[in-house]
């Protein structure tokens, strides 16, 4: 079966390649997005069943023991670094509001949670009311999701009262300024000219004029449209104090995500709690008391193992299949396919594959009764290539596993608020780790250290070189490991010019005790 994952790359890849998927869509969407395409199930095969690749250390990481000693190093919080948020509103509100702004935002949750925080922060400089983020229905998933389905938008406007003026819906007077309204011609109320970036001076002399002719402006596309350099503290400062404090998920979302907590930290309680359809139940002790669990999010999907342009040995059917998938796409253009699967994995840009991932946290001192959340859409190859990563870690959980039917139901076939509740889980989580950068890689190191939450970033270059190393043994693959990742669990590192603010939030937003 074809398992076809969504893009999940616009904020790390080129406006232009992005561009290139939208247009082609509408020409290959209909077969190329279906389980099977235009095959039979009986004559479509895309991989052969995936075999471990590293046997040798999976055999020693099966047979792994570690002491009581380390896995309390292991799961130790971080310690105090020193820094505490600091996002604290000095400025009021203006006497009067310039107008309207409205934006459009397209992508997948944690690239339209960064919109919304730059939406704020373009209303601050232009001393406009923000009309709630219009969501654009993800042409991947076909999830239609607003901005209220997914977050409790009365205390997104409580938050941010002090800070900007904030509508649920325009007054009567502007009740034209719809989408649609914008897609039938042009429009001298929108503004589709912003670049990527762009500087705050660029709204002042390109937006504000709209504004004060009109009344309001709509802005779109408004992804990634907003500079991370040379602005004043405050307008940092407010851009985290939306994404950290003013963005929280609505009530059902979070109430599902605290009993999928409770179930990972008192199992003995989740067969009941799941036939019962009663979360409270979860937060019953037992005897053990709460149990720690690391959240993995494991981004393998189909688009991305194609963009690798890597090899993750599924055979010759596999390397075609994804081959044909980046011509459809991409019309071939993807760099990486002009290097060596070999020269990719030392460089660190191959994703880590669900054996790799799982290699990797058991030589860094995870055992095989460690509670494990996997938070993911389906993974490219399906359950032959998470099976190797369920030996090792047979406790793993998911929003399937964890959930009555009832449950689930709330939020099926909602990618939004299927991310929504990862995302909700991994934020509460002791550890995190994802299997690869990305969108939700970054947004959850971004929100865990402005937390001071434990959070492993795979050293990449370092593991790909690892286990191109075929006669490594046990002892020394975990030595490896663990020393490649000791300055890696969290510790605060400042933004670099161009960084983004969301996931480097050092200096701006934390700052020294």
């Amino acid at each position: 079966m074809v398992l076809v994952m969504g893009l999940n790359f616009q904020s790390n890849r080129a406006g232009a390649l992005a561009g290139v998927f939208v247009l082609l869509f509408p020409v290959f969407l209909p077969g190329l997005f279906s389980p099977l395409g235009n095959a039979s199930p009986s004559t479509f095969s895309e991989w052969n069943t995936p075999k471990p690749r590293h046997s040798r250390l999976l055999k020693s990481a099966l047979q792994r023991r570690s002491s009581k000693l380390d896995q309390s190093d292991l799961w130790a919080p971080l310690a105090d670094q020193g820094w505490k948020p600091c996002v604290a509103s000095k400025a009021s509100l203006p006497w009067k509001s310039e107008g309207y702004i409205q934006v459009f935002l397209d992508g997948g949750l944690n690239q339209q949670r960064m919109g919304i925080c730059d939406a704020v922060a373009v209303a601050k400089i232009l001393n406009a009311t923000l009309v709630i983020p219009y969501l654009e229905t993800n042409p991947v998933w076909k999830d239609s999701s607003s901005f209220m389905d997914i977050f409790d938008v009365d205390h997104f406007i409580n938050v941010l009262k002090d800070d900007i003026s904030i509508v649920k819906e325009l007054p009567a007077e502007f009740s034209w300024s719809t989408r649609e309204y914008y897609a039938t011609a042009i429009r001298a109320t929108r503004v589709k000219t912003a670049p990527v970036h762009a500087s705050a001076n660029w709204y002042l002399e390109n937006v504000l004029p709209v504004l004060q002719s009109y009344g309001i402006a709509a802005i779109a596309p408004f992804s990634h449209r907003l500079t991370f350099e040379n602005l004043p503290d405050e307008i940092q400062r407010l851009r985290c104090k939306v994404n950290f404090q003013a963005l929280f998920f609505v009530p059902h979302i979070r109430a599902l995500g605290d009993a999928l907590i409770g179930r990972l930290r008192y199992p003995s309680n989740k067969s009941g709690a799941k036939e019962a359809n009663h979360p409270s139940m979860t937060t019953v002790a037992n005897d053990q008391g709460p149990l720690k669990f690391v959240v993995l999010h494991l981004r393998f999907d189909k688009d991305m193992a194609a963009h690798s342009a890597c090899d993750f040995g599924g055979g010759k059917a596999e390397k075609l299949a994804l081959a044909k998938y980046r011509q459809v796409l991409w019309q071939g253009r993807v760099l990486n396919s002009q290097f060596t699967d070999e020269e990719l994995r030392s460089q660190g840009r191959c994703p880590l594959t669900p054996e790799e991932i799982g290699l990797l946290l058991a030589a860094s001192g995870f055992d095989n009764n460690t509670r494990l959340y996997l938070a993911s859409h389906k993974v490219y190859g399906g359950e032959a290539r998470i099976s190797t990563l369920r030996s090792l870690f047979p406790l793993m959980e998911d929003k399937k596993s964890l959930t009555s039917g009832s449950e689930l139901a709330q939020i099926k076939g909602k990618a939004s608020l299927l991310a929504a509740v990862d995302y909700y889980v991994s934020l509460h989580s002791d550890i995190f780790i994802s299997a690869s950068p990305g969108n939700m890689h970054n947004a959850m190191v971004g929100h865990r250290t402005y937390e001071n939450l434990k959070t492993i970033r795979p050293n990449m270059a370092l593991s790909g070189q690892l286990f191109m190393n075929k006669s490594i043994i046990w002892s020394d693959f975990q030595q490896a490991i663990v020393e490649g990742h000791k300055n890696r669990l969290g510790q605060i590192r400042l933004r670099k010019p161009k960084q983004s603010i969301y996931t480097y939030p050092a200096p701006d937003c934390v700052c020294h005790n």
